[in-house]
């Protein structure tokens, strides 16, 4: 028990004060100089940062979708599990829930490697608590969003003081990256918070040599060793790739072998996070292993299921994907270049205080470049450096506000109103995209051709164009450049409550629910030995909705048709209307049972 609280007192003292000035010390031996607080000045967390916290939380839960489902068991985001990550990691959690199979996840009662258990462990512990629904299901990501704020606002509060950390706060819950992923049953929510909690550990046993140091030492391991159990090794390279520029830059490696514990932290990752892995290779073998490198080296050496992508990838989707606050990301690494040749020239020749900027703004570079280089490319792949980047922002964010000619605002506005621009005509010209690939997209969702997205795409344009113009002019106006993070705030927030009121309702009776719901109804109508077929592409989340194996297969796949046909009890097929010509003769005088918005569900048995 003593060593808990130890553990819990150092993760409290991360509120214990206002930041303090720091004063530069040289450490024992040579090393680095180090940053130690000033005691002399302490100051206590004010009613104003709790307030912060509060504002931030409760702003979190309603964008998170906490909204109508957190009392009503309603669907969280009034939305179905998408296809393929939602409604696979949703599916696995509820086989490990109904199996009790704790260590080797599933997915459609077959084995899944993709990912880690520790993600459905959590989405299983949800269902215990809110029963198998959406809500459930986003309930762990939509906390992780939370706690990733709370932990934002409380490091930064610590080390830049309250003014940085809620505006680092603010730029990291409005933007569209962060927004989405903490809505939906992803794995990347629990990895972001987990790397970011060990990056902040480090930085804050590094920085604060005190009694305290080894447990928040063994925090850094503990929450790498988390992450890797959320996803894989990505878990450890995440922290470390700021972790070691950092070290290397400035010179301090030293310092670290003989306070950071190295070995001892490598024992402890080892400790927490290898018994899954061990277990999961006496299960399963070669074939785990074989899997486990396909989704680690194969992932990086080569694109995966198509999602390649060139090496410019990951800038429109930074730029888009943290909007607004991306205009000024370019002018924040400019200004970090500039550390890095001070740290190059000697660690002395840079001020304790821009120690912080330099290690992030290492981070951010860093983690840019693994994931350009890297073959598989996705949008969502990005999302580790949101947290360090909004702090990047909001510390040049403040300097902008009190410098009356700040270096770096003209091209700012620049790039703001560019993207606002594209953004908001991109939304005003959706009616006229879809109508251009409607026949493309009827062949997946035919229920599209019935979409009328009336004036909702309109107006989220013009709330992007003035939102931005807005912003633009009063970060180029001395008196009114203080107000430019509430014009960007509130568009954010009138976009998003446009997207979930506006978009999603569409988008869930167009396009997800059709076969969904006549999954639901097989799933109640077929028993323990019967089976289910999906026709067309695949698509995971039927086994949720459906709660039983699901058999995927395609028009022309004769050996799994010849068999299935073949297998005893009642057989039902859902798939899209216009697939009826092309699969095999012997469904064409099957029962329809129900008709759907595009989607018709079969049965070889014709009911009473």
């Amino acid at each position: 028990m003593p060593i808990v609280w130890e553990v819990v007192e150092s993760v409290a003292s991360l509120t214990d004060s206002n930041p303090l000035p720091q004063t530069r010390e040289h450490v024992t031996h040579g090393d680095s100089p180090s940053l130690k607080p000033d005691r002399s000045q302490p100051i206590s967390f004010s009613e104003s940062s709790v307030s912060h916290v509060l504002i931030l939380l409760v702003l979190g839960a309603w964008l998170f979708g906490f909204d109508g489902g957190w009392m009503g068991g309603l669907e969280m985001n009034g939305l179905g599990l998408t296809d393929r990550d939602e409604g696979s990691n949703a599916e696995a959690a509820r086989e490990m829930l109904e199996t009790g199979n704790w260590i080797s996840p599933t997915l459609n009662y077959e084995p899944r490697f993709a990912k880690p258990a520790f993600t459905y462990w959590l989405i299983s512990g949800s269902y215990t608590l809110w029963g198998i629904n959406e809500f459930a299901a986003r309930f762990p990501s939509a906390v992780s969003g939370l706690c990733l704020i709370l932990l934002q606002y409380l490091f930064v509060f610590r080390w830049c003081g309250a003014p940085i950390a809620w505006l680092s706060s603010i730029m990291l819950l409005f933007n569209l990256e962060f927004l989405g992923m903490n809505r939906l049953v992803l794995t990347d929510p629990e990895l972001v918070l987990f790397t970011t909690l060990a990056g902040y550990s480090f930085w804050h046993a590094f920085h604060k040599p005190t009694k305290q140091s080894p447990w928040l030492f063994a925090l850094f391991y503990l929450a790498m060793a988390c992450a890797m159990l959320v996803k894989g090794p990505l878990g450890i390279i995440v922290p470390l790739a700021g972790v070691i520029p950092y070290l290397t830059l400035t010179r301090q490696w030293r310092r670290f072998w003989r306070e950071g514990f190295p070995l001892l932290g490598t024992v402890l990752v080892t400790v927490v996070a290898a018994p899954w892995y061990v277990a999961m290779f006496q299960i399963h073998g070669d074939a785990y292993l074989a899997s486990a490198q396909a989704d680690t080296t194969g992932r990086f050496m080569n694109p995966m299921e198509g999602h390649g992508g060139s090496l410019l990838f990951y800038l429109p989707v930074l730029l888009v994907g943290f909007f607004p606050w991306s205009a000024f990301v370019p002018a924040v690494l400019y200004h970090a270049m500039a550390r890095w040749k001070e740290a190059w020239r000697g660690p002395l020749s840079i001020a304790p205080d821009k120690h912080l900027e330099l290690f992030l703004s290492l981070w951010v570079v860093a983690l840019f470049g693994f994931f350009t280089l890297s073959a598989t490319r996705l949008p969502h792949y990005i999302y580790p450096l949101f947290p360090p980047i909004a702090i990047l922002v909001a510390l040049w964010w403040k300097r902008v506000v009190e410098d009356k000619k700040p270096i770096g605002l003209r091209v700012s506005l620049h790039v703001l109103v560019g993207i606002g621009a594209l953004l908001g005509i991109a939304c005003i010209a959706v009616p006229q995209v879809l109508s251009m690939f409607m026949e493309q997209i009827i062949k997946e969702f035919p229920a599209a051709v019935s979409v009328d997205v009336g004036w909702v795409p309109f107006t989220m344009g013009i709330t992007i164009l003035t939102g931005t113009i807005a912003t633009r002019m009063c970060m180029g106006s001395e008196t009114k450049r203080h107000l430019a993070i509430w014009m960007a705030s509130g568009m954010m927030v009138i976009f998003v409550f446009l997207v979930v009121k506006g978009v999603l309702p569409v988008y869930q009776q167009y396009f997800i629910a059709p076969p969904q719901d006549l999954a639901t109804l097989a799933g109640l109508k077929l028993g323990d030995k019967d089976h289910l077929i999906q026709v067309g592409r695949k698509r995971p989340s039927l086994v949720f909705y459906a709660q039983r194996k699901v058999h995927f297969l395609g028009p022309r796949d004769t050996k799994e048709w010849n068999e299935r046909l073949a297998a005893p009890g009642k057989t039902m097929i859902i798939l899209q209307t216009h697939l009826r010509d092309e699969v095999p003769e012997a469904v064409s005088n099957w029962t329809v049972l129900q008709e759907h918005r595009g989607f018709a569900l079969l049965s070889n048995e014709t009911p009473l």
